[in-house]
């Protein structure tokens, strides 16, 4: 993006950072949620979302244990406290992905299944739902950031034309947020339904 006109206007310095930083992490939390979702292959980053209780504190897999892809359909999991294998084990059964994990005492091995057309489809609907989710989220940063503004026009602290150039910006940024995560979604789309 070129240079704010809202970064040169002291009062609205503070607003602009503000807003982008807020839509930056609506668009990384999209694309950590992307890495999660299941595609075809084995992946580390597919039990990103799985928690296991552990001392009261709900804990990722990746927090407790070596997570490593030996093949393309298996994912293996090395806990290092082997008192949890059973809560690991426990938290991928019950979770939506269908993994039905294998233990041998100290390793976990998790058979990923090929997905079939139907899953495919499922995992796709989630993703258009995840995505909707994120554009909701960064038209709300859009609001808050569009409501301050006519606040401080309202109160005097910048004229109509520094009102209308900042809102111009915002809406423009929003756009370009949104169009890089429906580019991200697409790109995640064609990967999950490739067979």
């Amino acid at each position: 993006m070129a240079v704010s006109a809202m970064a040169g206007i002291p009062a609205l310095k503070d607003l602009s950072a503000d807003v982008k930083r807020r839509m930056d992490q609506a668009v990384t939390g999209f694309q950590s949620n992307l890495a999660s979702v299941r595609t075809g292959r084995a992946s580390a980053h597919m039990l990103e979302q799985v928690k296991i209780d552990y001392y009261g504190t709900p804990t990722p897999v990746s927090q407790m244990a070596q997570i490593s892809t030996p093949e393309a359909q298996l994912i293996l999991i090395q806990p290092w406290d082997p008192s949890v294998i059973k809560e690991i084990e426990k938290a991928l059964q019950t979770s939506d992905f269908g993994f039905n994990p294998q233990s041998d005492g100290k390793v976990i091995r998790v058979p990923i299944p090929p997905m079939t057309e139907e899953r495919r489809r499922d995992v796709v609907k989630h993703l258009n739902k995840v995505l909707e989710e994120q554009r909701t989220a960064v038209r709300n940063v859009r609001r808050d950031g569009n409501d301050t503004l006519k606040k401080l026009a309202k109160d005097k602290k910048i004229s109509a034309d520094e009102e209308k150039r900042a809102l111009e910006e915002i809406q423009k940024l929003t756009d370009e947020e949104i169009q890089r995560m429906e580019e991200m979604a697409t790109r995640k789309e064609a990967e999950v339904m490739q067979v």
